[in-house]
């Protein structure tokens, strides 16, 4: 009796071992080392990006949240300098920082200006600002303002329905304006900024030529 009993008492535990030792890995797939989130797939370049940018935010980007667990960006699309319908998939190649604004909004006007020092300084075949107007009427405010403000350096980018603003909101990513996505050259998110931030000062400057993997600035 016990000879025929044993192989069931050992059988369970050899079970369970197994099971918890598969679970084990499934989780270190997950966490990776010191039990830290890892990207997906695609993603997994931004991990180190997010990595080396989490000691830059401070100061005036320091209400920027960097992703957990970097993924693929929401797909979306507006209309490019030229009028013609872009997606983020154009920009493949060069980290993007995509703004959300709008004439209406006071605090898009006065970030404005910051936005177009930012791309005069590292503004090139690497970065690119991308902000993206999502006036929906009395279109013609939205080029004089631009004027008025001195922006020059910024592309003209637009949706006149502002579906990009409800496709970000259903994801997740905006609740109002402005807002600010930073976006690496595989098209991954790094970081969402809600509100308004200086993205000419030295914070920002650094925090972005982090994320480019260029020389702190000064």
């Amino acid at each position: 009796m016990s000879n025929e009993a044993s192989p069931r008492r050992i059988g369970f535990p050899a079970v369970l071992i197994v099971a918890l030792v598969a679970g084990a890995g499934l989780l270190y797939g997950i966490y990776g080392h010191a039990g830290k989130e890892t990207a997906p797939g695609a993603c997994a370049a931004a991990a180190a990006r997010v990595e080396a940018m989490a000691p830059l935010v401070r100061g005036q980007v320091a209400a920027l949240s960097l992703a957990k667990r970097p993924r693929e960006a929401t797909p979306i699309a507006f209309s490019g300098p030229d009028g013609q319908q872009v997606t983020l998939a154009a920009f493949k190649g060069r980290t993007i920082l995509l703004n959300l604004w709008a004439t209406w909004c006071v605090p898009c006007r006065e970030e404005m200006p910051s936005l177009d020092r930012l791309q005069a300084e590292l503004g090139g075949r690497d970065f690119e600002v991308v902000a993206v107007n999502i006036d929906t009427t009395r279109l013609e405010r939205r080029q004089t303002f631009l004027k008025e403000a001195g922006v020059e350096k910024l592309g003209f980018y637009s949706d006149q329905k502002a579906d990009i603003f409800q496709t970000l909101k259903k994801a997740g990513k905006v609740v109002g304006l402005p807002t600010t996505i930073l976006i690496d050259p595989e098209g991954c998110e790094l970081g969402v900024m809600p509100g308004p931030a200086d993205w000419a000062s030295e914070d920002a400057v650094k925090l972005l030529s982090g994320a480019l993997g260029r020389p702190p600035a000064g």
